[in-house]
């Protein structure tokens, strides 16, 4: 078994890109767009309370986002970090291009929710330290004045998109950028206390923007559709970038907008006759629960040729409902467009063909959880699992032993290894991090440098993708990442009678296949018979739909002692689980 550092990593990884570009970023196509197609609408946004539509043409958005950069060049230098903080909108877009064009790096951020104690932008601002805050004036004057203390001890400049102050200096020369040069940083989400910054360069972002026009088989026809938000990778790079790498429209709406009323989202693809939307797994789900006959008439999804589905585990009973439910309305089960990626990857790791529709298979659930995905056979539990597509072009991608680290052969289930010009250069100020994760060598092969996903998957005799699980004790829930600890920190906040750093958080299959949270929590000993089981409970539901906006499927409180811990005391979640589905936990009454 072999590892290496920080340094071999740069040294192994190959100069060679997969695919030839002859730009050096994206700010380039942009200036291309803007000279060739000035008057075409490049974005369009759909305001949350109605009104009229917000659109933005190549030539304005490159007008706004070169004022912005001239800004930034004049207060800051090439390589300093600038936080975006928006609301859904136009102004985001101009400012992530402001950054580029100025060299800055962008490091696009979820604006922190009003008094909440989950919350990662101030680990964000400590780990990347920020010259600049980039928003527009009415959000820190009016409608969130505490953003201002939040970080007021914090050396930060604030720049607005909508207040550009004195004319900028016009002598003053923005970079030329090198494919090397890092374009943004994407920051993971999930863990408040340690959240990681990937390095994505201009060069890792142009290669997968074009290994995603070539497996979505996208056109400057491929008009998008996105709800998903701004500063989650994948509304910001499949979306909102793809479409001007492929010059094509892209209509932006607030993710509100899509929950409170997730059929707007089916008549904003009808409008605009989108080729190209897409989210999480849930939100095909939210369709059809919400589907009313009357809200769709008229509307006709025979447009929609790629409805890409990731971010989450992919259910296949999601994928039929939805085709079921939408096919009187022109949607093709053949568009559904299963995919898998990760902000490590850039993005995109694998997807199948432009209306090939997806691939199913009926596996063994037995072998399934002993590492082997087998046929069905009669009086076994069955598992259906969707395909993720193959590799992209110029990707290499291995299923790997995580604890030999040897290839595995079709069939076997291991960790999911990709390599590629479009994997990441690592995680920001954390070698450590980035050569346990970016530094990986697949044993008894030649030196060549891996990215270790932590996922767990495999490949069939086809080559196509499946996803089983994940090595980590992450949880997904509607496309968001949430570390258990997390959660459980929360939940022995909440009362006074839960014991600390006693508690499990873990997630389940329900019946339709969704992922659903489980928390296991002990009790103080001391409050045993003085308690009321319905009170706390109430407590520990109201706490964790507030902080992490998930609701438990279930809660169970447990009796002092008996949660399952290594003689460390580390806590022991997969097998909290396994008594959990067995009923052998030591459950209050």
């Amino acid at each position: 078994m072999r590892q290496v550092n920080a340094e071999q990593v740069e040294r192994l990884r190959s100069p060679k890109p997969a695919i030839a570009i002859e730009v050096a970023s994206l700010a380039s196509i942009l200036r291309y767009r803007a000279a060739e197609r000035p008057n075409d609408p490049g974005y369009i946004f759909l305001p949350d309370r109605g009104g009229g539509r917000h659109q933005i043409t190549y030539a304005e958005l490159y007008r706004r986002a070169r004022a912005l950069a001239l800004r930034l060049a004049v207060h800051g230098k090439r390589g300093d970090r600038a936080v975006l903080l928006f609301p859904p909108g136009l102004d985001f877009v101009v400012a992530f291009f402001g950054c580029l064009l100025a060299g800055i790096i962008a490091v696009p951020m979820m604006i922190p929710r009003r008094g909440s104690r989950r919350d990662a932008s101030t680990a964000i601002f400590a780990d990347c330290s920020p010259r600049f805050a980039i928003t527009y004036r009415d959000l820190v004057a009016v409608a969130r004045p505490d953003l201002g203390n939040r970080f007021s001890d914090v050396e930060l400049e604030w720049l607005f998109v909508d207040a550009p102050g004195a004319e900028p200096n016009p002598n003053v020369a923005l970079p030329a950028l090198e494919r090397a040069d890092i374009a943004f940083l994407q920051y993971t989400s999930g863990s408040t206390s340690t959240p990681k910054g990937v390095i994505v360069s201009h060069d890792n972002l142009l290669q997968n923007l074009e290994m995603i026009r070539i497996a979505f088989g996208n056109t400057p026809q491929s008009t998008h559709v996105t709800w998903v938000p701004h500063y989650h990778d994948m509304g910001l790079i499949l979306c909102i970038l793809q479409s001007l790498y492929i010059g094509a429209l892209c209509v932006l709406m607030a993710p509100v907008s899509f929950l409170q009323r997730p059929l707007s989202w089916l008549r904003a693809i009808h409008e605009y006759r989108a080729e190209v939307a897409g989210g999480p797994n849930f939100a095909f789900d939210l369709c059809v629960k919400r589907h009313r006959p009357e809200e769709m008439q008229g509307v006709d999804l025979s447009c929609w040729k790629l409805a890409y589905n990731g971010a989450e585990p992919v259910r296949a009973a999601t994928i039929e409902r939805f085709a079921s439910t939408f096919a009187p309305y022109g949607f093709s089960a053949n568009s559904a467009h299963p995919a898998y990626g990760m902000a490590e990857a850039t993005l995109l790791i694998s997807s199948g063909k432009r209306g090939a529709g997806p691939t199913l298979l009926t596996v063994d659930r037995d072998a399934l959880q002993n590492g082997k995905a087998v046929a069905s056979t009669p009086n076994h539990h069955v598992h259906r699992i969707v395909g993720c597509g193959r590799p992209l072009i110029g990707e290499r991608l291995a299923i790997v032993d995580p604890d030999d680290r040897r290839r595995l052969r079709a069939g076997q289930i291991g960790e999911i290894w990709v390599a590629g010009p479009h994997v990441a250069q690592g995680y920001w100020c954390n070698a450590e991090a980035t050569a346990a994760v970016f530094g990986a060598i697949i044993d008894g092969e030649p030196a060549e440098i891996w990215l270790r996903t932590g996922d767990l998957g495999f490949l069939d005799e086809n080559n196509e993708l499946y996803i089983t699980g994940r090595i980590k004790d992450l949880i997904i829930i509607r496309g968001v990442n949430h570390y258990p600890q997390d959660i459980e920190n929360t939940v022995q906040d909440c009362h006074t009678a839960l014991r600390q750093h006693c508690g499990a958080a873990f997630s389940m299959l329900d019946q339709n296949d969704e992922e659903q949270l489980v928390i296991v929590q002990e009790v103080e000993r001391t409050y045993r018979h003085r308690f009321a089981i319905g009170e706390i409970i109430g407590s520990i539901r109201e706490a964790v739909n507030r902080e992490h906006e998930i609701t438990p499927r279930e809660i169970v409180l447990i009796r002092t002692g008996t949660l399952p811990q290594t003689t460390s005391g580390k806590i022991q979640r997969s097998l909290t689980k396994q008594m959990f589905l067995a009923g052998s936990l030591a459950v209050l009454q």
